[in-house]
């Protein structure tokens, strides 16, 4: 199969430079230092009019755990329903028990209620108790991919685990590494996990152009943003090793 690039863009800048720099999906978010939040409204109406390639808004409706309280899980729902009036590609959850095992009724429900969008099941996944275990219970709610670092802090270290479960998956879901993706590691990381679809946010920081800055605030004023040549050159690398896989 053809690899992927999937782009994590916390602003609608990062995901028009990704689209540019030749990314086939966006997972659109919001919260940086939360690991990831849902979006505006309008943040996710105006990346879908500006974005001919894929889009999926992660459905997160706060950082910290993924076990998530009645009154949370109704505003993903809602979510999930904006992102589907829109026209969003797919969508990007993920639920657990307190015991850490899959939320399988209501992640089932929210598969059912995005349908027929895409669903991808994110690295909550990375925090279950037992990730082949989760892995089928996945399966069997209906996502079309999991997004994983191998259950430890980047890809690369959990490559041993992530290419398990390409081989329990079986063409069944798609498992889509990511954390700490980088060029450096893109190549060595496709050879160890056998994996097609890739993740990352190949994030930058941008320095504020304000002319006036009031020091006494002592702020940080730098921003997250998509590093366009970092996505060029992880494409070019796969699109090389795709190349010389077909002519071998």
């Amino acid at each position: 199969m053809p690899f992927k690039l999937e782009i994590c863009s916390y602003d609608l800048v990062s995901a028009l430079l990704a689209q540019e720099a030749g990314a086939h999906r966006i997972e659109l978010c919001a919260g940086p230092a939360e690991g990831g939040t849902t979006p505006g409204p309008g943040t996710i109406r105006v990346a879908r009019e500006r974005l001919h390639i894929d889009l999926y808004p992660i459905i997160r409706p706060r950082g910290g755990d993924f076990l998530y309280s009645d009154e949370e899980y109704d505003t993903m729902r809602k979510e999930v329903a904006y992102c589907k009036q829109v026209g969003c590609n797919g969508v990007v959850i993920g639920l657990l028990n307190a015991d850490g095992t899959i939320d399988k009724r209501r992640a089932a429900q929210l598969v059912e209620l995005a349908y027929p969008l895409g669903v991808t099941f994110h690295r909550a996944f990375d925090r279950a108790i037992n990730p082949f275990e989760a892995l089928e219970d996945i399966i069997s709610i209906g996502c079309e991919r999991i997004l994983t670092s191998g259950q430890r802090p980047t890809a690369l270290e959990g490559a041993v685990l992530i290419n398990e479960l390409v081989r329990q998956a079986d063409d069944r879901i798609i498992i889509m590494p990511g954390s700490g993706v980088r060029a450096d590691n893109i190549l060595h990381l496709a050879e160890k996990t056998d994996a097609n679809e890739f993740h990352t946010s190949a994030r930058t920081a941008v320095h504020s152009v304000m002319e006036y800055v009031n020091d006494a605030m002592k702020e940080d004023l730098s921003a997250v943003r998509v590093d366009r040549e970092e996505v060029e050159k992880i494409i070019g690398i796969l699109a090389a090793r795709d190349h010389q896989s077909l002519s071998s």
